[in-house]
């Protein structure tokens, strides 16, 4: 039977795999003729995202930005908010002070930008006023004056009162001791013996000597106890009349120095009129009217010490946040946010007593106070991997309501417990973060959702366009004056748009990967200087690209290495059966490249199918599975409408070790397939990549442009023989954008592009052999390749056929 060929097919020509930008419609020499561009390239989506949620100031409209990183995230909100900023009204101060009525709840001030500091140095002064008049009203004559009369007149009634009762003794026999105590003196009784006051010990020694009969003593102590009892009562009376004379002294004291701090405390009213304030400067009057032995009992040598506490603590003021030198709404960037640097805390002093000790001026505001009043932008990651930050901030914003909270108490340290009044916040977070982390969040935290309305996606690829090869042009100006670079020429500038398409993996887009292409543009500029240049050419962009690669291509270079030496087995020329040279990416990270792979295929006669080996090995990804059970689709499709499809066919990655995902090898395996089945070997000097549909439509994939680059690096390394090449999805065309050295081959004719549609048009090119089409009577065409495949299938079904029969006659 003669077999129908086929030698031409369509290929791609050499400027269809390359995207060139031609520097001759670049209208400027040198980037220094251009305006450096501070506006963000291509993120016009983005952009309206994020002015919608910075503009709507109802809850919960806060941002969530989500894209790669380089894309002009940060730098994008950072420019927004500072035009946002400048509209923005300044925000009160915060301050906590005192709660006289219960100290472990501190009261919570809010006053207008700048007045806080002006309260804070006002109660200040307060202090230091009290301290220096209180203590000179107290030395004045006129206090002094009143006071000694006040003292005078009850030590007269004490007076009187001790004179009766001395009287009252003297008759009995006794003598009245006057010890002088405080302002008063207290009265003891002893009895008087030959006319001089005798204590009763000395009493009773004389009894034992003879000298005092045992009778006399006898009387003596009765006496003595009977007048003990009245000398309680004169006691009592004493210390009534003592108590009166402290609370006569208390009231002068009062009547002197009250007008003193209402006075005072009038003034700071007139000053600072806020309710809070004035509810505030009242408690602080009751309590100093009640606390003047606070001014008197100083000593003017007295002076404070480091870390002795302060006795007039308690009229201190927290400014916690002050805005005085604030212009607009603030703008934080908490680039590590901890919970204490993002939420504050409550400082505790060294342990006392087996406990720590904590006041109101301990409370230590955050990141979030801060930004109270503007916008606060942190990374999404760093928020939910830190104890306790993603809890809080969710709680703060669902309620409008924040809580400072001692972040020890998190960790059961044990500490003096404050529950500071909450403060009422108006805080617009913005979260930069991986579009992983949102859709996270969107469908595990039911409260996400609610709080974060609004997303801003930042693309990593934008249209090419003028405008867009223009702003290029003005960021590679922008980083060489932020950097001091030097300036690049229009063949460096179209190179650097090259590489930027290239990374984008398609030619009618342009990466937006920033970062990226700054580092490009640095390390060009350095190859530029060493070459002693006075701008930046292609030559240097084009070595900044192939230097960036080999630093971390040691892998690939392995890889290669082996290939070369046989240890991996491939073969770039000759024909075999049910053998094809496979194309993969390996993705380490910071680079991926691309490396042929041996697939083979066995076939038989049985009922198991396709048989994934990998997949049985447990090295086969999900992706890779489903593209075999299309692949089994496609064949029972074709090949099993009129019969039984009797067939095990097993196919593999040879050498493959640590597995295999995705399904851009499905369409070479099923080429190994139909050549096991068909006998038609299959050219291994191609190299083919491709997904598969069940209808045999080949599908785009990705990493095209490192899958070709690789497979060229081995017929390179193994000698060109110009019939090389790859077979690629048509679709995928437009991916192209290979190395120089690549299209150059191509166009020598050394190596060939063949972009296919459908499992025919691959399979003809592979084996030479058209792939036929089916009749009106479902048979296909003799010598066609679909024919072969039909002929083998419908012998192993015969073959089964029988076997099942005979099994049955058994």
């Amino acid at each position: 039977m003669n077999k129908k060929t086929r030698n031409a097919f369509p290929e791609l020509s050499p400027d269809k795999l390359r995207w060139e930008c031609d520097p001759t419609k670049i209208s400027f020499s040198s980037t220094d003729e251009l305006d450096p561009c501070d506006e963000i390239i291509g993120q016009e989506r983005a952009l309206r995202a994020l002015k919608t949620g910075l503009d709507i100031k109802s809850l919960g409209y806060n941002i969530f930005i989500s894209g790669m990183v380089g894309t002009g995230r940060t730098t994008t909100i950072k420019q927004l908010l500072e035009k946002m900023q400048k509209s923005g009204r300044v925000p009160d101060d915060i301050l906590y002070v005192n709660n006289f009525k219960n100290p472990d709840e501190p009261r919570l001030i809010i006053l207008p930008a700048g007045k806080g500091r002006m309260f804070e140095a006002a109660m200040e002064r307060l202090i230091e006023t009290l301290k220096t008049d209180i203590p000179n009203l107290l030395k004045s004559a006129q206090y002094t004056e009143s006071r000694d009369q006040a003292v005078e007149a009850q030590q007269v009634k004490q007076r009187a009162m001790l004179k009766t009762f001395e009287e009252e003794v003297s008759r009995e026999g006794f003598s009245v001791i006057q010890v002088q105590m405080g302002l008063f003196v207290k009265p003891d009784l002893v009895p008087v013996i030959d006319n001089a006051p005798t204590p009763l010990s000395k009493v009773e020694a004389l009894v034992k000597e003879g000298k005092l009969p045992p009778e006399k003593f006898d009387e003596l102590r009765k006496k003595y106890e009977k007048l003990s009892g009245k000398l309680e009562n004169v006691l009592g009376r004493l210390r009534e009349l003592e108590e009166e004379t402290h609370a006569l002294l208390k009231k002068l004291d009062e009547d002197f120095l009250t007008p003193v701090i209402s006075a005072a405390i009038k003034d700071l009213m007139a000053k600072f009129t806020a309710r809070s304030v004035q509810d505030y400067l009242s408690e602080v009057e009751s309590r100093l009217a009640g606390n003047i032995e606070l001014f008197k009992n100083q000593k003017k040598e007295e002076k404070e010490k480091e870390g002795a506490p302060d006795p007039y603590l308690e009229y201190r003021v927290n400014l916690l946040i002050d805005n005085s030198e604030l212009k607009h709404a603030p703008v934080v960037m908490e680039t590590n946010p901890t919970y204490i640097n993002l939420f504050g805390s409550i400082e505790s002093s060294s342990p006392r007593f087996g406990a720590f000790q904590t006041d109101f001026t301990k409370i230590k505001a955050g990141s979030f106070l801060k930004a109270n009043g503007g916008y606060l932008v942190i990374n999404a990651l760093d928020a939910l991997v830190e104890a306790g930050v993603w809890a809080t901030l969710k709680r703060t914003l669902r309620n409008h309501m924040f809580e400072i909270q001692n972040f020890a108490s998190l960790y059961l340290f044990m500490s003096k417990s404050l529950k500071p009044e909450p403060v009422k916040c108006d805080v617009k977070v913005v979260m930069i973060g991986d579009p992983e982390i949102y859709d996270l969040l969107y469908f595990l935290d039911q409260d996400f959702k609610k709080i974060f309305k609004i997303k801003a996606e930042f693309d990593s690829e934008v249209p090419k366009s003028e405008k867009t090869i223009t702003d290029y042009a003005r960021f590679i100006r922008k980083i060489c004056r932020d950097d001091a670079l030097l300036p690049f020429d229009r063949d460096g500038v179209a190179a650097l748009i090259e590489y930027g398409t290239r990374i984008a993996g398609r030619q009618k887009k342009i990466s937006t990967r920033f970062h990226v292409l700054a580092d490009v543009i640095r390390e060009s500029s350095y190859w530029a200087a060493r070459d002693r240049k006075k701008s930046v050419g292609r030559k240097h962009v084009e070595k900044t690209v192939r230097e960036r690669f080999e630093r971390v291509s040691l892998i690939e270079d392995k890889i290669q290495e082996m290939i070369e030496e046989g240890t991996i087995l491939i073969d770039t020329q000759g024909a075999v059966t049910g053998q094809v040279n496979g194309l993969s990416v390996y993705d380490m990270g910071q680079f991926a490249f691309g490396k042929p792979t041996r697939i083979t295929a066995k076939t038989a006669v049985g009922r198991a199918g396709v048989i994934n080996i990998e997949r049985e090995a447990d090295l086969s990804g999900r992706t890779h599975n489903k593209g075999v059970l299309i692949l089994g689709g496609y064949l029972r499709g074709v090949y099993a409408q009129d019969k039984p499809f009797s067939l095990s066919a097993s196919i593999a990655f040879e050498q493959s070790y640590g597995g295999v995902d995705g399904d851009s090898a499905s369409s070479t395996e099923v080429y190994a397939i139909l050549s096991s089945l068909s006998g038609l070997p299959l050219r291994q000097d191609i190299a083919v990549t491709g997904s598969l549909n069940q209808k045999g439509e080949i599908q785009p994939i990705g990493g095209v442009n490192e899958k070709i680059e690789g497979f060229y690096e081995v017929c390179k390394a193994k000698g060109l023989t110009g019939t090389q090449g790859v077979i690629i999805p048509h679709q995928n065309a437009r991916n192209l954008m290979l190395r120089q050295d690549v299209v150059e081959a191509v166009a020598k004719g050394k190596f060939h592009v063949y972009p296919v549609k459908t499992v025919d048009e691959g399979f003809e090119i592979l084996t030479g052999v058209e792939a036929g089409k089916r009749r009106k009577d479902g048979s296909f065409e003799e010598g066609t390749a679909h024919f072969l495949v039909d002929r083998e299938l419908q012998r192993l079904a015969r073959s089964w056929k029988e076997y099942a029969g005979l099994s049955q006659g058994e």
